[in-house]
């Protein structure tokens, strides 16, 4: 096709028409007619999924053998000691469910059961900590 002055005078039969205004349908708003552009549904929960991908993670601390064995030795006291209703700042470590990492928690409070058969200490409010996921103790109490 050749580009010159009869392309520019292609439309020029409509050019200068009136704007058409319907007369059954009512104006449409700038906001409903922007939204006809809005993304495509297939693309409903990507922003969601991407989020997730930026969450920050922390990776478990693993610990030396000394660093255990002292965590050990604290909680045989406690073990010891859960008759006088011992008090710990306890914290560990607890897996993401949707990624490799995690976050650590940290609770104090009243220590009232330590389950060896079942590797987790029970506190007085309830809350059920994994011996193994565990990297402080503080006794307090």
């Amino acid at each position: 096709m050749q580009h010159g002055s009869d392309d520019s005078r292609r439309y020029d039969d409509i050019i200068r028409l009136p704007h058409h205004v319907s007369s059954v349908h009512p104006h449409m708003s700038m906001r409903d007619r922007a939204a006809q552009f809005a993304p495509f549904s297939a693309l409903n929960g990507h922003s969601a999924a991407i989020r997730e991908t930026a969450r920050l993670t922390d990776r478990r601390i693993e610990l030396d053998e000394a660093e255990a064995d002292l965590l050990n030795e604290k909680i045989m006291l406690l073990q010891e000691r859960l008759d006088e209703e011992p008090s710990a700042a306890f914290t560990w470590f607890v897996p993401d469910i949707h990624k490799e990492g995690g976050s650590y928690r940290t609770l104090s409070g009243q220590v009232k059961k330590i389950l060896p058969f079942e590797n987790t200490v029970v506190m007085a409010d309830g809350t059920r900590i994994p011996l193994d996921e565990i990297i402080e103790i503080e006794i307090l109490k």
